[in-house]
Formats: C-alpha cells, sequence, structure tokens
C-alpha cells in the first residue's frame, strides 16, 4: 500500500511496483494457496512424465517415508543404441581385452574413465561363449 501510494506521488522516480499479498498476512487455506499448490504439483507431475518420455523411462516412483521425506526414483527401459558395425565392433573387443586384461572366457575389471576435469570407474565384464562375445560396462550408482 506505501508503495502505491510513493509510486502516485512521484511517478517520475518510480520504475516500477511489485504488489503481492504478505505471506503472513494470507491465510494458507486459501483459495489462491490452494491453486498454487495445485499448479506447482501439476507442474512437478508434469516434469516428471516428461523425464520419462526423454529418457525412455518404464517407470517414475516417488515414495514418502514415514518421517515425511520424499524420494523419486526412476527404472528404464532397455534401450538398443546403434552399432558400430563389424570391424569397428571387434576392435572395441580387442581394446576391451587389452585394457583390462581379461583373458578367457569371462572376467571383470574395473576402468577409470577421464570425463571433461573428471573421472568415473566403471566396472567391465566381458563373457564369451559359442554364441560370442559380449562386454557390458556398468556405471556407478
Amino acid at each position: 500500500m506505501v508503495a502505491l501510494m510513493v509510486a502516485a506521488q512521484a511517478p517520475g522516480d518510480v520504475r516500477a511496483v511489485v504488489v503481492g499479498d504478505s505471506p503472513l498476512t494470507r491465510r494458507t487455506d486459501s483459495s489462491a494457496h490452494r491453486d498454487h499448490a495445485r499448479a506447482r504439483t501439476a507442474a512437478w507431475r508434469d516434469l516428471a512424465a516428461l523425464h520419462g518420455v526423454n529418457d525412455n523411462a518404464k517407470e517414475v516412483t516417488i515414495r514418502r517415508s514415514p518421517d515425511g521425506n520424499i524420494k523419486v526414483t526412476a527404472k528404464y527401459r532397455e534401450a538398443e543404441l546403434p552399432s558400430p558395425g563389424p570391424a569397428i565392433g571387434e576392435k572395441i573387443m580387442s581394446a576391451v581385452r587389452e585394457i583390462t586384461h581379461i583373458e578367457g572366457a569371462k572376467g571383470k575389471s574395473p576402468l577409470a574413465l577421464g570425463i571433461r576435469n573428471d573421472s568415473i570407474e566403471l566396472k567391465i565384464k566381458m563373457k564369451s561363449k559359442d554364441e560370442g562375445e559380449k562386454v557390458t560396462l556398468k556405471f556407478p550408482e
């Protein structure tokens, strides 16, 4: 109210006036508060759905513990990435064996991978069977 009075008396000195209800004077069960809470709830729901669509999620779960803490997790669908082709694929298998020193039909090894100014530790697992070879890169939690 004071800001509006000052703006009315000295319009050349005031560029903007922000008008809003004080949170201390507005009841928390007012319709404006409920509408705001509904809008925020809908926005969160929409963002979770968009994340699921963009990142191929199978499900997004929200959990509330007995003490009121909220935790959100997602499970993802298996996705097939583009193949590098037989020639590059053979070089990848050979390079992984060289880097990890995995010999024989199967083995596991950690691998520190530098990314930007940091690194992550992957767990590399290799298996060879009659139906071919398989390399799995497991990312940290």
